[in-house]
């Protein structure tokens, strides 16, 4: 899991987040410890109203984009970290202002977890969520669709 924080007093957010973890049966590594399981990338989103699939694609490649991941919702585009101002600058000029320019940390694998370790993760992604200095957590756990719906009814 990697934990984005933006804050005025970097010890009290080290803090309050350590002792997230620790009260939710995790540990805070250092800074950069897991990042070697997770790609930086540069990710674009636009409506599906923007384009058709191909149209959008093709737009993509022009721009030097990596993937592009369309549904009926929308059409999410992903480049290079490093190249995500001269692909969304591209993607513009070619279809219109994007619904959200952002950087994430993509999983390079997935971890599945039981019913068990799945309720105490919701739990510890629900403090961090109320945390005001946390901006972003990325994490490359996933929960079948059983144990989702066993702790949704709970």
């Amino acid at each position: 899991m990697i934990v984005e924080a933006l804050t005025d007093n970097r010890n009290r957010t080290a803090s309050a987040v350590r002792s997230y973890f620790t009260k939710h049966g995790g540990t805070l590594g250092e800074t950069g410890s897991v990042s070697f399981m997770f790609d930086r990338l540069g990710e674009i989103t636009y409506k599906a109203s923007v384009g058709t699939a191909d149209a959008v694609l093709e737009a993509a490649i022009e721009a030097g984009a990596e993937d592009v991941q369309s549904g009926d919702e929308a059409h999410v585009v992903t480049c290079a970290f490093e190249d995500i101002g001269e692909v969304s600058k591209a993607l513009e000029a070619a279809l219109g202002d994007a619904e959200s320019v952002k950087i994430v940390w993509r999983p390079q694998t997935m971890t599945t977890l039981d019913e068990e370790k799945a309720q105490t993760m919701m739990k510890l992604l629900d403090v961090l969520e109320d945390d005001d200095d946390v901006q972003n957590v990325h994490s490359n756990f996933e929960v079948s669709d059983e144990v989702l719906a066993k702790l949704t009814a709970a």
